[in-house]
């Protein structure tokens, strides 16, 4: 694999989202090095598979990865663009994360019927989520919300938001931006009311560790202080063995040289919430992470995830 030029292949999921972040790459590489070869090769997950299951119930991790990385170790594909948050902590064999191109907007949003602003949604008001993470930061700040799961693509849910079936839903700001929808959100959720997923907003390209090719080209769309926020934020999630089925939350941002995290475990009901914060030099980022977890879990964090771990 080490011809001066060649046909590079993305794996990407289907949905409109994921294809959108597949085809800015692909434009950029094409920018990069003119006459290059870049085509898309639309790989179906399990996740994408499993659309009647809450994300939690489904089990396991890199439900929305696991596909793609299997054609990326076959050689099916040469490289993997992801959303950040769906990526496990620990990688194939072989295979790394190449490349993270800069961030969009982290923050969760809320869309809600009406443009009725999250203080002013009547009481018991219908909220539908996919995420136990803001299921549970909901309930904290609003106990009176009903809660419930809510899956499928963007349109989808903007659709049965649309049909009545909820007062408001909650999405990624993220991927509302990148679908050019940013004007059906009605209000963008701050930190201290919903902290975001680990790594939400950022993109991941995997790549074979080996392949000279593909990483020096990749390198260039590296944006560090997202790569540094993301490698804190992942350790917090390595050290907590977080997935889809646990409500943690972590958001790190990059002031010149030092990084400043914050963290969060939840009761999946919301009654129990402890968060904390931590800060160091960017080259600490992994370690900052980590330290945070434990504290966390030193204030309650390890009952919290025992008894949801243990749940039947």
């Amino acid at each position: 694999m080490a011809q001066a030029i060649r046909q590079l292949i993305i794996g990407t999921r289907g949905s409109a989202l994921a294809i959108w972040q597949a085809e800015w790459v692909q434009s950029r590489l094409r920018e990069l090095q003119p006459g290059l070869l870049v085509s898309l090769k639309r790989i179906k997950t399990t996740g994408d598979r499993i659309l009647d299951s809450p994300l939690a119930m489904i089990g396991g991790k890199g439900l929305f990865v696991k596909e793609i990385e299997e054609a990326l170790v076959r050689g099916e594909i040469d490289l993997a663009v992801h959303s950040m948050k769906d990526v496990p902590t620990s990688l194939p064999v072989g295979m790394e994360i190449l490349s993270i191109p800069a961030r969009e907007d982290p923050r969760d949003a809320l869309i809600s019927r009406g443009g009725v602003s999250l203080e002013k949604l009547r009481n018991g008001a219908r909220i539908g989520t996919s995420s136990l993470r803001r299921q549970a930061q909901m309930l904290h700040a609003r106990p009176d919300f009903q809660v419930s799961i809510l899956r499928g693509n963007v349109d989808t849910r903007l659709r049965k938001l649309d049909a009545g079936e909820y007062d408001a839903i909650l999405l990624a700001a993220a991927g509302l931006r990148r679908l050019g929808l940013e004007q059906r959100i009605t209000e963008f959720l701050s930190y201290d009311v919903c902290l975001p997923a680990i790594s939400q907003g950022a993109l991941g390209l995997e790549g074979r560790a080996d392949d000279r090719f593909v990483r020096e080209l990749v390198l260039r769309l590296e944006d560090r202080s997202t790569r540094m926020a993301v490698t804190a934020e992942r350790g917090f999630l390595e050290r907590l063995e977080g997935g889809c089925q646990v409500p943690i939350a972590a958001h790190a941002t990059v002031d010149d040289q030092t990084i400043t995290l914050r963290g969060l475990i939840a009761s999946v009901d919301g009654h129990r919430l402890i968060q904390g914060s931590s800060e160091g030099p960017v080259g600490d980022a992994k370690k900052i992470g980590v330290a945070l977890a434990e504290r966390l879990l030193s204030q309650g964090g390890r009952e919290i995830l025992k008894e949801i771990y243990e749940k039947p």
